[in-house]
C-alpha cells in the first residue's frame, strides 16, 4: 500500500510539474508579437515590410510545416539567422525553455 501511496504522490507531481513548465497561450502570443511578429507578422505569413525585406518564408503553408521540424525551429529560434541584410537575433539567452517551446508550439498552429 505504501509503495502505491508514493508512486500516485510522484505522478501527481511530475504532472504538477510539467503542468507548471507548460506556458500561458496569452503569454506566447505577447512573445511572438513582441519578439516575431514585426518580421513574420501576425499570422507568420512574413508579409511584413521586414519579412519581404529579408524573404521570409511563409510559416502557414503546409509545404513549410511539413519541411521543418519541430528541432529546426528551436534552433532557429535559440541561435537567431540571417537572411539577407536582415538578421534575426538569438533568443536562447533572453527566453526561458518553456517559453521558447510554446513559441514552436505556436508556430505549428500558423496553418
Amino acid at each position: 500500500m505504501r509503495i502505491l501511496a508514493k508512486a500516485m504522490l510522484l505522478t501527481f507531481t511530475l504532472s504538477a510539474l510539467s503542468a507548471g513548465a507548460q506556458e500561458d497561450p496569452k503569454k506566447t502570443a505577447r512573445n511572438w508579437k513582441a519578439k516575431c511578429g514585426s518580421c513574420h507578422g501576425a499570422e507568420g505569413k512574413g508579409d511584413t515590410e521586414q519579412g519581404k525585406k529579408a524573404k521570409i518564408a511563409d510559416f502557414s503553408t503546409a509545404d513549410w510545416q511539413k519541411s521543418k521540424s519541430d528541432a529546426d525551429i528551436k534552433t532557429a529560434i535559440e541561435g537567431g539567422k540571417k537572411k539577407g541584410d536582415v538578421e534575426m537575433e538569438p533568443y536562447k539567452d533572453k527566453l526561458e525553455p518553456a517559453q521558447i517551446d510554446a513559441l514552436v508550439g505556436h508556430i505549428r498552429t500558423l496553418k
